[in-house]
């Protein structure tokens, strides 16, 4: 996750845990969906098996569906986004896609300009979400998605709009740059539907070193032609530090001071770390782009990483710089 998302995702969270202690009382709310539920007609229970009859046989359906998209099949290093927006203002194209194993966020961002729209994905199996339902409930500045009861904040350009859309995924809809951003938060956050995509960058990490597990990988660009690919791995017991940063793209690094190394069998470079920046791998690949590995890790774990790290030859940028996926 970027540094603007995480700053996104603490904000919302502190906001959320000043007003946990406000909360309304759990037991009391069980004991009276309880003393609901003991007053219902024998009409209203036949109703309600019918309807679960119903969910049961579109969650079907909808798995299969899933099953047979191989662009939203979950694979190592290939995650896949649970929700899309079916509205956006105009001119706004899709231009990041970020997520990853177990409970890490799902990030999608489109972009007009300076202006954005960030859609962010939570776990509640994440202790950070997991009481969000109680503390939205406690909160006054309240709004209601698909009947769900929301927290929004922000004013004028700059707004986030949070609710839960079911009981394993909180979602928020940050919007900056765009006149009247609450009420356009608003509209995509109605919008919004489980419409899964996939991510395909072209790469994947290898073997990685002691103690270092994947975080997330990321695929950027205003489309096909300047697209990147950015994997992430961490200490687990550290999951807020980059450990080692994998990236492949058009862009050359910065290579003053570079001494020459061999990288994936071939010319490549290693920076030192200087002036608060991680230590660098580098190698142009044959394919004329670069692939370069950073960290704060010796230069052989760095240099293992880069020589393990396996190249997709068929990655999925199609969706950079459309509207929609």
């Amino acid at each position: 996750m970027t540094r603007s998302e995480h700053e996104t995702e603490t904000l919302i969270r502190d906001s959320l845990d000043r007003l946990a202690t406000r909360a309304p009382d759990g037991h009391a709310i069980r004991e009276a969906l309880a003393r609901a539920g003991r007053k219902r007609q024998p009409a209203s229970r036949l109703a309600l098996v019918a309807a679960a009859v119903v969910v049961l046989v579109v969650g079907i359906v909808a798995g299969t569906q899933l099953l047979t998209r191989p662009d939203v099949v979950p694979a190592a290093g290939r995650p896949v986004l649970a929700y899309g927006p079916g509205w956006l203002p105009d001119g706004f194209t899709e231009q990041y896609r970020e997520g990853g194993p177990g409970i890490t966020p799902g990030v999608r961002r489109w972009s007009a300009g300076q202006a954005s729209v960030t859609l962010l994905t939570y776990s509640t199996a994440d202790p950070e979400w997991s009481r969000t339902a109680l503390r939205i409930a406690s909160l006054k500045d309240q709004a209601l998605v698909r009947g769900r009861v929301s927290m929004v904040t922000g004013d004028g350009g700059e707004a986030r709009l949070t609710w839960l859309a079911d009981d394993a995924h909180v979602l928020c809809a940050a919007i900056s740059g765009i006149p009247d951003a609450r009420t356009v938060a608003q509209r995509i956050a109605e919008s919004v539907t489980a419409d899964p995509v996939g991510i395909r960058g072209e790469l994947r990490f290898g073997p990685l070193p002691a103690g270092l597990a994947e975080r997330s990988t990321a695929v950027q660009g205003t489309g096909p032609g300047d697209a990147s690919t950015t994997l992430i791995a961490v200490d687990p017991a550290r999951p807020a530090d980059f450990a080692v940063r994998a990236v492949v793209g058009a862009t050359a690094p910065g290579l003053a001071g570079a001494a020459p190394v061999t990288v994936r069998g071939g010319a490549g470079f290693f920076v030192k770390p200087a002036n608060g920046r991680d230590a660098l791998v580098a190698v142009r690949l044959p394919s004329g782009r670069w692939l370069q590995v950073s960290g704060s890790r010796p230069e052989a774990e760095l240099l293992a990483v880069a020589n393990g790290v396996q190249l997709d030859p068929a990655p999925d940028y199609r969706w950079l710089g459309r509207a929609t996926s």
